[in-house]
This record gives C-alpha cells, structure tokens and sequence, in this order.
C-alpha cells in the first residue's frame, strides 16, 4: 500500500480539507433534483469505512473535501490549494504520479505504483428527497464518471464497477425503492481511475495528461422523476426536398421506459407548433424501447415551406420545438421537450475520393478547428459561450470534437447560433487499440456510442459522425457501430475515420489527415497539388494541401502574445526558450519550437528577447493561419473542408490554437478572421495570381478590385483594377500580377475589394519576399514539409518608427461595451501589424474575452481606420475604458 502512504502524507500537508455539512446542498427544477453542491471526496486510502456504511446518515466525512460535482479528483485538489497552480510553469510536474517521461502520452502508460490516483477515491453526497416526489418514479442519472465505479444508496449497492464502466456512457439507475422521499438520503460512489487498456480519455500529444487521468464523477448528477413510465431522448429526423426546398418529411422517435415490474398500456403524443400525432403503446415489465412516427404513416409530418435550419454562413437556424408526453389512462406519465432543426446534411464522394458535404441541398466548404476542453475537464458555461463566440467571430463554420464530446450546453449553442459540429471517437489510446480490446471493450464500446448518439442525434448542428479518428475500425467493431447508428435513425454521415485510410468495411472515407502539424511555408498550401503522387507522401492521402477534406492540419506553433507568455512563465525562464518554454509545447514530435524558431529567425532576423519573438511569431502564425484557409478557400470545391489543428488548447499552450488559454486573440485569430471574410481578395501564392472568394450565398455584382504593389519605402511598383462579378459560393481569377522590375527584397501587395458604391467590402494586406521561398519536398514526413530556402523579411526590421493617431469613445448597450477606435497614420511609411488592446484604465490589465472587428492591421501613409471592440460591460468593472497601441514599428 505505498500509493496508500503516498496519499496520507497529502493529507497532512493539506491545509485545505473541511468536514462536510449536514445541511443538504441541492438545486430543484420541475422533476429534476440537481446533486451539484455539498459532495465530499477523499481517497479510499482513507477511508476503511465499506460502502454500505459510507452510504448512511450516520457516517461523519471528517476531513474530507467539500467539492462540487462535476469534478475530476485532481481538479478538485487544485481548486482547494493542495497543489500549486498547474498550469503555470513547470508545476505539474511535481503533482505525485506525474513521473511519466514528459511528451509521452500518460494514457497509453500505466500508473506509478506511488500514484495517489491508482487507488480508487469516495465521493460521498447526502441529500433530500422533496416530499412533492412521494408516489413517483425516481431515476438516478450519471452523466459522465471516468471510468469505474461501484455506486450505494441508502446502505444498498445498487451498481457495480463491471456494469459501471466507460467514460463516455450515461447511467440511469431506477431508485425508487431504495429512495426515502422527504427524508434524508446518502449517496456513495468509489470511483476507479481509468488504466492503460481502459477505453477512456485522451489529450494524446496536444497537452500533459493531468496525474488522475480525469480520474472522477466528471459530469453532473440528478435525480429525475417520471410516472410508471419515463419518456427520453425525443428527437426529430428531417428530409427536405432540394433543390425547391419547399417541403420536409418528419420523422419522430423517442425513448419510452417501464419503471414498474408490471405491463404498461399507453399512448405517446407529440406535438410541434400546431400539428399533433399520437400512438397507443404497449410496454412489458421493466421495457424500454423507440418509439417512432413516419410521415408515411401520419401525414401530418409532411410539411410544407419549413422554416429551414441553416448554418449561420448559409442563412438563419431556425428552430422549433417538440413536445411529447407518456399518458396511462389518461394522466401524463413523463413529458419532454427538445428544439430541432429541419434541416438535410448529405455528403458524397466526388473524384479522386473526395467527400463533399451539402445542406438542404447546397454544398458548403467545411472550415473550422479542433476543440479541446479544459485539461481538468473542468466545466464553465460562459467559457464555453464566450469560445463559441470566438469561433463565430472568426467567421469559422465548423469544430470538430476528437473524442471530447462535451456538454449539452456547446451543442444548444451551436443549434441556436448556426455552428456545424464534427464529433467523433479519439485516436492514440485504447479506443484504437482494437487487437487488444476485450469482450468487455467491445460492450462498452457499444454501449458508449449508443449513449451519445442518443444524446446528440436531436441537434441540428452535427454535421457528421466519425467512428474512428486516426485510423478507421476493423470491420467487425465498425458493423456495430453502423447498426447502433441505423438503429437510432442517426440522421447524419457516418465517416469511418478522420483519416484516408480505406475501412475494411465500408471502404473509403472521402477525408484525409494528411498534416501538417509543425510550421510549413504559406506556399505549402498551393504548391502541394500532387495529392496521390508518390514522389512525395506525407501520409496516406497525399500532403496537406488545398485538396480533398483535411480533417486536422496547420501551419504549426501558435506562440501566444507576451502577456499570455508571462502568465504562463516564471520571469526567471521567459527568455532565454528552455525547458519550460518546451513544456508548454506539445508531445512527440512537437515536444519544442526548433522548427517554428529556425523559421521565424531566418525569415524575420534573431529574435532578442521574450517580448521581440512573441511578436515575430504573432507576424508569422498570421501569415501562415491566413494562408491555410486562403488556400482551401480558393480552390473549393476541388477542396472540400479543412480543420485547423487546433481551435482553443486545454491549458496554456505555445502551440496549436486560434486563441489561447487566456482568451487572448492572437496572429492566428487575425489571420483566420481575414481568411474568412464573406468577400474576399487572395493572392496565390503558386502562380503570383489574385482570385476573389465569395463565401456568401447569394450573387454580388459591380465589384472593383485594385491591386497595388509597394516596396519598403512605399513607391509604387505596380497598380491594376479589375471589375466583376462574384457568383454565390464562387472563387474566380482575376488579375496576375507580371513580373516586376526593381522590387525591394520585402515588398508589400495592397488587395481591395469595393462594392458599386465604392464602400469597401474586402481587403488584404501581403508583405512579400523577391527571395523564393523553397520547399524541400523530399524530406516531407507526416507533421512537415522542410523549407530549404526561406524568404527574406528582415528588411521590415528598417521601417522607421511610426506615432500614430489613436482616438477613441465607448458606448453601452445592454450588457455589452462598445468602444470605437479611430487610427491614423500621419508618416510616410507603412504602420505595419498594429496591435490594438483594451484595458482597465490605462495601464490597466487587458479585457478579455473581447470582440475586434479587425486587429493586427497595417496602416499606409496617411490612412485612417475605424474600428470596434466589443466585450462585457461587467469586465471594467469601475474602470474606464483605455486603448493602447503597439506594432512592428509604432513608437
């Protein structure tokens, strides 16, 4: 027991333990009884006491965590002091059980035998039944525990840890016998952490794995009431006729359960709006089973001019609501309520395999990123909200969810506001370790599936399923999953993995995961057209290029701005880059920033010092991000999706994020946003072309595009207008530039796009170099493609100092503060990526999140820009609004 002698010395040096309260903490909506508040934790190294004594009132947790559920063991450690903070610097590495080598990934890794985490740990819940609850059924819910547990009730065991088993299954556990209702009860569940060929959760080399292994009841609990029989899982499946879309067919199913040892006879109504259907049912004892409508058999289904639901890029989502109930004899047994969409996803096959997605009948570009929840799996709605935000903002339609499928609150969001969601299993662990898998594995793998897809079929935002991530199931574990899906109408396409590899069964997957993962050139993207040549193979499915849907790809490390660098460093280690900087880096071969830095110091000069390479790096992951999504862009539909790998990071990160862990926007946020534009000029970066994207779904007519190209003093080398049309959901050609005399070795391409009249609709800002940037194809592997010459920026490091004008005002409306910016440029030369922040007062700490219409922009002489930040009027709290500004070469 020396992992038990491990935990004890914790417990003396912890100053953070309380006892728990008699008092019940509990929070009551309708028929639901949330058990949030007034758990105590503590290790089993602890706790002689067996279950059926933990599970009675008269048991005192002395000494014990006062926690809220959800929470892992380790989040609930952190929250009271036991560790220091772990996300800052190195800290984690002296938590007891992290011992694993740094950049492998812990899952895959059995514990140290000295782990605290290896034994199992109580959560312990004493609680009120509301005596309005007498006479019903009670059903006890657990949503997420990771990933055994043997689970008491008043005294009784009423699961044990071979049923209770998997991460991402959800129990429901009929308590009406064991219940006392308007009495006190006491819940007692010993969790067990998941092992290295437990099918659990992984952060496989995004991040360090937390030394629990998110080890916990890591989502909520309650307790539900229904009559004799419990209605679940309501959803709506929907088929439009396209391309008219003027009619939708309904399909509509529900879960019903017998909580009684007795046959049932009932009838399931449903309603939406003003069309009502129903159905007798007849339920055996303890039966649970769908019940379905067809539109073939009520006709009542068949609706005609549907409000569609569309992705916010598309049109409006547009929701309605499904009310159904259970009635025996009469008396509404259980009622529920969902919002759906009417709405089609279809996806096919197109040449050379790739999978094209369409909704309602048009096609759509899949451009997003991949998200990560909190390394401690903690919870925070607003978070959440304010993440989805970002994504929004971007201009992004699309997360995709590797393994991670997170609460019902991100998938609300995503309906009500027109996100795509991508979910699927995880690679890297035990999920795809098939050969290994036991008869139990396949069970819970079975039934883990069964559980989410009833838990996500209903939302209109999921645009497809993966059943594997980095390699597709062998054919047998596949045949299940296709039959668990067919069989709870999954309404979606099913891909076998995020990967080009052929599944056994089901053949092709139309997608690739080609990389790249580390820092690639932004010439890559357009020069890497070869797709399936082998001369050059980054992985099966070719390189990354713009072809084809790439499911995970990016132009590699995404350092943050300094002031995130400091949050996550100590100053003793923020410059020089060492073993702490490599910390925060990824696993495996992302284990340091050699490749990004070689890059950034051959592309931009040396950097000197923290704050100099944070802000080089924010230039370079702009250019890089922008150039990716330019490239997928440009070339749809010959391209079909692309996922930015990653959107957010589970803890403080210098690589793989579009924002970071702090909410800070940074290059790549900017870059991305300008990608995204709905109106677009782009510079190829193959053929020295310039191409406008329309990303909207209806025509634009009378547009005029200007081209100029200035050298680093700001001549005017070159200048052209074009004008146009751009067709809905188009990309078109339309100038290249010649060949060009007496360039400067950094020179600059000014793109704008103006509608008929005259008002500016999009835009573009490219420093060049007259050096060739070179790829060194035959060194490609499966995270890069080598530069083998790099192009010369360093001349931007001779732009004179600019002062620029910088005036601003704010205004409130509802809980929002908007605060207008107004810059000039009153020099001869370019302002060259100004930086804009909004801050408590001046000097004050910077306000995050925060909504800017644009930000690191470049000014030319004399130019003025307005701009616009938008954040939550609570963030200032007393303060007043103060903008400042910063750049390349602002003083």
């Amino acid at each position: 027991m020396r992992q038990c002698r491990a935990v004890f010395v914790l417990f003396l040096a912890s100053l953070s333990l309380t006892a728990q309260s008699s008092r019940s903490n509990h929070a009551i909506l309708d028929n639901r009884l949330a058990l949030r508040d007034g758990w105590a934790l503590q290790s089993s190294c602890k706790v002689e006491t067996k279950g059926e004594a933990l599970a009675t009132p008269g048991f005192q947790p002395k000494g014990w965590y006062t926690v809220s559920v959800p929470t892992t063991v380790f989040a609930a450690q952190v929250k009271h002091k036991v560790f220091p903070d772990p996300y800052f610097g190195m800290n984690l590495r002296s938590v007891p059980g992290v011992t694993y080598p740094i950049g492998s990934n812990f899952s895959n890794i059995p514990m140290q035998q000295d782990s605290p985490y290896l034994v199992p740990w109580w959560y312990r819940k004493q609680f009120v039944i509301p005596a309005a609850y007498r006479g019903k059924t009670l059903w006890l819910n657990f949503h997420g525990i990771n990933y055994r547990a043997n689970i008491w009730l008043n005294g009784k065991q009423i699961a044990n840890s071979d049923d209770v088993a998997g991460a991402w299954r959800t129990y429901e556990f009929n308590i009406t016998d064991a219940a006392k209702v308007g009495a006190a009860n006491v819940l007692a569940v010993q969790v067990f952490s998941p092992t290295d060929t437990d099918l659990a959760i992984t952060f496989v080399d995004w991040n360090p794995t937390p030394p629990d292994k998110n080890m916990g009841l890591f989502r909520g609990v309650d307790i539900t009431t229904s009559g004799p029989v419990a209605l679940r899982y309501p959803t709506v499946v929907s088929k439009v006729d396209s391309p008219a879309n003027d009619k939708a067919q309904l399909t509509v199913t529900a879960q019903v359960k017998n909580g009684t040892g007795q046959p049932v006879q009932g009838t399931v109504k449903g309603q939406i709006e003003n069309v009502e259907f129903s159905q007798d049912v007849e339920l055996g004892a303890n039966e649970s089973k769908d019940v379905t409508f067809t539109p073939e058999q009520f006709s009542q289904l068949n609706f005609d001019k549907p409000r569609l639901w569309w992705p916010r890029q598309m049109g409006k989502p547009e929701l309605y609501s499904l009310r159904m109930e259970f009635a025996v004899e009469g008396k509404v047994s259980d009622r529920a309520e969902t919002k759906f969409g009417i709405r089609q996803i279809k996806s096919e096959l197109q040449a050379a395999n790739r999978r094209l997605f369409s909704i309602n009948g048009k096609n759509i570009m899949i451009r997003g990123g991949g998200w990560s929840p909190d390394m401690m799996l903690r919870e925070d709605p607003q978070r959440m909200r304010d993440e989805l935000r970002y994504v929004q903002d971007m201009g992004l339609n699309t997360v995709r969810l590797e393994g991670k499928l997170e609460t019902p609150e991100l998938f609300d969001y995503a309906d009500e506001h027109g996100i795509l969601m991508m979910a699927g299993w995880c690679c890297c662990d035990h999920w795809e370790h098939w050969a290994k898998w036991s008869t139990a594995d396949y069970k819970i793998a079975e039934q883990s599936l069964r559980d989410q897809i009833y838990r996500l079929r209903s939302h209109p935002s999921l645009v497809m399923w993966l059943n594997g991530s980095d390699n597709p199931p062998p054919p047998d574990v596949e045949q299940t999953y296709l039959k668990v899906e067919q069989d709870l109408l999954w309404p979606n396409p099913v891909v076998s993995s995020a990967t080009a590899k052929p599944a056994g069964f089901s053949g092709q997957s139309g997608v690739k995961m080609t990389g790249p993962y580390e820092y690639v050139a932004p010439s890559y993207w357009l020069k890497d057209q070869t797709a399936l040549d082998s001369a050059h193979q980054c992985n099966q499915g070719g390189c990354g290029g713009a072809y084809g849907f790439n499911t995970e790809t990016s132009m590699g490390p995404a350092v943050p701005p300094i002031e995130s660098i400091r949050e996550m460093l100590p100053k003793d280690h923020l410059w020089p880059m060492d073993e702490f900087w490599n910390y925060h880096a990824g696993g495996g071969a992302f284990k340091d920033l050699h490749v990004f830095s070689d890059a950034l110091n051959a592309r931009f000069g040396q950097a000197t010092s923290a704050e100099d390479y944070a802000m080089k790096s924010q230039l370079q992951t702009y250019e890089g991000v922008r150039a990716m999504y330019e490239a997928y862009s440009r070339n749809k539909y010959q391209s079909t999706g692309v996922i930015q790998w990653m959107l957010n990071n589970a803890w403080p990160s210098m690589i793989w994020h579009l924002y970071d862990f702090y909410l800070r926007p940074g290059g790549g946020y900017f870059g991305a946003k300008k990608a995204m534009e709905a109106l677009h000029p782009i510079y190829g970066y193959d053929d020295n072309s310039i191409w406008v994207v329309s990303s909207q779904y209806e025509d634009a007519e009378g547009l005029k595009l200007t081209a100029r190209v200035l050298n680093l003093d700001m001549t005017e080398k070159y200048s052209q207008q074009a004008k146009l049309d751009a067709g809905a959901d188009s990309t078109q050609k339309v100038l290249t530039l010649p060949e060009i005399d007496g360039l400067s070795s950094t020179y600059f391409l000014v793109l704008r796009l103006e509608d008929g009249t005259g008002k500016l609709v999009g835009s573009n800002f490219y420093f060049l170099s007259s050096k060739p940037e070179t790829l060194d194809w035959e060194k490609s592997n499966w995270y890069t493609t080598p530069t083998s010459s790099y192009a010369d920026y360093t001349a931007l490091g001779q732009l004179p100092k600019v002062k620029l004008g910088v005036m601003h005002h704010s205004e409130r409306k509802g809980d929002e503060e908007i605060t207008h910016v107004t810059l000039t440029n009153p020099s001869k030369t370019v302002a060259l990526f100004v930086r804009l922040k909004a801050t408590r007062g001046k000097g004050g700490e910077e306000i995050l999140p925060v909504l800017w219409q644009d930000n690191y922009v470049s000014l030319l002489p004399g130019e003025t820009r307005e701009l616009t930040a938008i954040y939550g009027a609570a963030e200032l709290g007393t303060a007043r609004p103060a903008i400042e500004a910063s750049g390349w070469n602002v003083q």
